[in-house]
């Protein structure tokens, strides 16, 4: 499991982990009844508060993405709800509403901006390794 944050992103920390997740149950990166690290392992992995993480795995839990077994560990849920795409897609478009008004404020022209994107997913797409 990759995660990669952005500590100077207005996207709290804990969302980041969140999205990063759930993404990655969606695309199949992460199957179901995969183990995930533990709150500790995770946190320390980051490096972050274990509670930010604990907050992340939370939200994902209610989601319906994970769950957290007492004693056994946290996995990818069996049956993960499917989102549809509309509401993938909402999400997606806050995210880049929040990318496109800090690059406005630091003036990074549209090209700019699209070839930080198309670097980002190809980073993704690689598994976190440059082109």
């Amino acid at each position: 499991m990759f995660i990669r944050l952005e500590s100077s992103s207005a996207v709290p920390i804990y969302r980041q982990i969140v999205d990063q997740i759930g993404y990655q149950i969606a695309n199949g990166t992460l199957q179901a009844g995969d183990r995930l690290p533990s709150v500790r392992e995770l946190a320390r992995r980051l490096p972050v508060n274990q509670n930010t993480v604990l907050k992340a795995y939370i939200l994902l839990e209610g989601d319906g993405l994970i769950s957290r077994r007492q004693g056994d560990g946290t996995f990818v849920a069996d049956a993960p709800p499917a989102t549809k795409k509309t509401e993938r897609l909402k999400q997606v478009a806050g995210i880049l509403g929040q990318a496109a008004a800090q690059a406005v404020h630091f003036e990074i022209s549209r090209p700019e901006l699209h070839q930080l994107l198309d670097e980002e997913i190809e980073k993704l797409t690689n598994g976190g390794r440059s082109p």
